[in-house]
């Protein structure tokens, strides 16, 4: 799993703390390895020799944004994209919504792995 940042959002975690926190999530699952990624997409897959890409899908606007993001990707590097959409239950969840609901006191524990909750706990104590 590559994790990047995207100029476009506001993190509630900074780049390492998201980084580990992906890594904890993952820690269980056999042949998952998490890395930091500057820069683009087709650069890291190149580097690793890495042909293709998975990525999920929630709403029409990802398939919108990812299929441009799969058609630049396989121009610029060759690298293949797998756009996969998400399970109905994760549809309409968003780390905006998670982060508001976080704020206002609510429990997302069965939205987000326990290492998570515990990090959202830390940042916003009851």
């Amino acid at each position: 799993m590559a994790i990047g940042n995207n100029s476009t959002k506001s993190y509630l975690f900074d780049f390492d703390e998201r980084v580990a926190l992906v890594q904890g999530a993952t820690s269980d699952l056999d042949g998952i390895t998490v890395e930091a990624m500057d820069g683009l997409l087709v650069d890291f897959c190149r580097d690793r020799g890495i042909p293709a890409v998975v990525k999920g899908l929630r709403f029409g606007a990802d398939f919108d944004y990812e299929l441009q993001m799969a058609h630049m990707n396989q121009e610029m590097g060759g690298v293949e994209t797998v756009l996969l959409p998400a399970a109905r239950e994760h549809v309409t969840l968003s780390s905006t919504i998670i982060r508001q609901v976080v704020r206002l006191g609510g429990d997302v524990s069965r939205y987000v792995p326990d290492n998570v909750v515990g990090a959202l706990d830390a940042r916003f104590p009851r």
